[in-house]
């Protein structure tokens, strides 16, 4: 197959098509590439008219592996923390997404946040500058018919490909909505109000000085009319055809969970425990007494202009947003960078229509990669996109692929993607210890530590393995 390739290079011929630019297709493509496999990376944004050029309703430009979220990869604690185990394994696996982090990184604690249009930069610049790929922007409608072939469209799928996958597994669309958390402008921002600190001062090396989170704090009026606020507030309305979706849970707009119960947001986002409120001092409590609640931002640029609202994703009308916002102590004049959203996310039911390689069924020279394969999160879409790539690297070498270990944290969330999870309940998950075979005769408070222990052995076992047969 001919495409068109970089100026001054020569006309190449590709191994493998991935469908999407995203994290998932932009890892699977590096996973190929280093091993010595042709690709051709199609994503659509960016592309001109007669190339069918789209943009979604949730990224703002077109760049490969665009963050559209968070900017946080959550947890990278890799000793008792499942998405942190993932990104030891991934590191291990040389994922270019973990590459691209380390570079992009800004503090968060024990997390791992990224300045997203950094990160961007370097995932798009390491694959434009590989001799074995090319990115070509275009708007693919159909499935290939034949040629191993990589979906990795995320969960904002353009319409016409979405529907022929839909015909192509035989099963109706499943969908959820997924939100946007606000981004504040950091000089807008009130420091006489709110202070700098991290929960119970951790501290990483990538940390600032005084701690990684902006806190606004709160009275308990202050925090009861801002709930009050928030089910008053004026919503997205929805369309007939998506009154049935679900949320995800680990995404879940903050008034759905103010409506919970008046004191949920306390023991969720807005919880104040570990944080003490410098302008607020007692003789009792010289280093400053925890608020009856707190709205936390964190850094989400390197140059520390921008913060985005911890767990603030929310559905409200911009309006209602800017108002409401506006009553958080210390965000009185806040400037908004990008406000919250909302937008709905297409999957497929994995454990019906894929095999344990991750192959359609139906048609197994496809392989379906990242959200739409039903896991959730950055780092989770990311991982399937690597270990997607690694698979067909194998098939090309005609060698046996050796199947990941379940107790490892991606061997665990593949066989949830394709198998063990079941069919009829399938939603989309984040990796967590509940997914990995249980351990017995270890005691509750020893059991995550174990778990990785357990996960880092086994992977490490498998990688000397792998790295054995040809690929």
């Amino acid at each position: 197959m001919q495409v068109q390739c970089k100026p001054n290079c020569a006309a190449m011929t590709y191994d493998v098509h991935i469908i999407g630019g995203g994290l998932a297709g932009s890892e699977a493509a590096w996973q190929l590439a280093q091993r010595g496999r042709k690709v051709r990376l199609s994503e659509m944004r960016g592309a001109p008219a007669d190339k069918g050029g789209e943009m979604t309703a949730a990224h703002q430009s077109d760049g490969l592996a665009e963050l559209v979220c968070s900017n946080s990869f959550r947890s990278d604690d890799d000793t008792k923390n499942a998405v942190g185990l993932l990104h030891h394994e991934m590191r291990a696996l040389d994922s270019l997404i973990m590459r691209a982090g380390e570079v992009a990184r800004v503090p968060a604690g024990s997390a791992m946040a990224v300045d997203r249009d950094v990160f961007s930069s370097e995932v798009e610049k390491a694959l434009n500058n590989h001799p074995n790929i090319t990115i070509e922007r275009e708007r693919i409608d159909d499935l290939p018919q034949s040629g191993l072939t990589i979906v990795a469209t995320g969960p904002l799928t353009a319409q016409l490909l979405a529907q022929n996958i839909v015909q192509a597994t035989g099963q109706d669309r499943l969908a959820f909505f997924d939100a946007i958390a606000p981004i504040v402008h950091r000089d807008s921002i009130d420091m006489d109000i709110c202070w700098i600190q991290s929960r119970w001062n951790k501290r990483t090396e990538a940390s600032n000085e005084e701690g990684d989170y902006i806190n606004c704090p709160m009275t308990k009026e202050q925090y009861l009319a801002f709930h009050q606020g928030l089910m008053d507030g004026e919503k997205t309305e929805f369309k007939e055809w998506e009154q049935d979706t679900p949320y995800f849970d680990g995404c879940m707009p903050i008034e759905v969970m103010a409506s919970r119960g008046v004191e949920t947001l306390r023991f969720g986002p807005m919880k104040p425990v570990g944080l003490d409120n410098p302008r607020d001092t007692t003789p009792e409590f010289p280093q400053g007494r925890w608020p009856y609640a707190v709205v936390q931002l964190r850094q989400d640029n390197k140059l520390g202009t921008l913060w985005n609202m911890v767990g603030f994703q929310t559905k409200l009308k911009y309006g209602a947003q800017i108002e409401l916002f506006r009553t958080i102590p210390g965000l009185e004049n806040a400037e908004f960078a990008r406000l919250g959203g909302l937008h709905r996310n297409t999957f497929i039911n994995s454990p019906l229509v894929l095999d344990r390689q991750l192959r359609l069924r139906e048609a197994p020279h496809i392989r379906f990669a990242g959200q739409i394969t039903g896991c959730e999160g950055y780092v989770e879409s990311s991982a399937v996109g690597l270990i997607a790539g690694i698979m067909a690297a194998h098939e090309l070498a005609g060698t046996k692929y050796i199947p990941l270990p379940a107790s490892t944290a991606l061997g665990a969330l593949l066989s949830h993607i394709t198998g063990d999870a079941e069919a009829d309940t399938f939603q989309p998950m984040n990796v967590n210890f509940g997914l990995f075979p249980p351990l017995h005769d270890v005691r509750k408070k020893e059991r995550k530590q174990a778990y990785t222990d357990r996960a880092k052995a086994d992977m490490q076992q498998w990688i000397a393995e792998i790295q054995g047969v040809p690929a």
